[in-house]
């Protein structure tokens, strides 16, 4: 449970950020241990909605790996729908399997790739 990636916008939110995400792994282990053999059954790894808070809607999401993704969107975009969330989250998966594959990676450190860097950027302006 140590992040091996994180961005925010703007980045004097960060600190607030990063705090989020390590209280929304509590509610993603939670989600896994409630749903247990359903979600293995059903091959769902979109957790959904972890928690709203006022200014921001916090969703989660975990591999077969057990990794674990956490997005935090402002709650004032509207704009945003369940399955578009869904989709960030697998074009993220995507992302993260191929900075797995690269035989340079070491496993744990923290993710230093221009690509998923570069996807992480275009998604967050897409949103913005």
């Amino acid at each position: 449970n140590y992040p091996l990636y994180i961005r925010s916008t703007p980045m004097e939110s960060e600190l607030k950020f990063h705090y989020m995400v390590h209280t929304s792994l509590d509610v993603v282990d939670e989600k896994i241990s409630t749903m247990g053999k359903a979600l293995v059954d059903q091959r769902e790894l979109y957790l959904g909605l972890l928690y709203p808070t006022e200014d921001y809607k916090v969703y989660g999401y975990v591999t077969n790996s057990k990794v674990k993704f956490v997005m935090v969107v402002d709650s004032s975009n509207t704009a945003l729908r369940d399955n578009e969330i869904r989709s960030m989250f697998r074009k993220l998966h995507n992302s993260y399997t191929d900075v797995m594959c690269n035989p340079f990676y070491n496993p744990g450190d923290r993710i230093q790739s221009r690509a998923f860097d570069n996807m992480v950027t275009s998604m967050m302006i897409q949103v913005c």
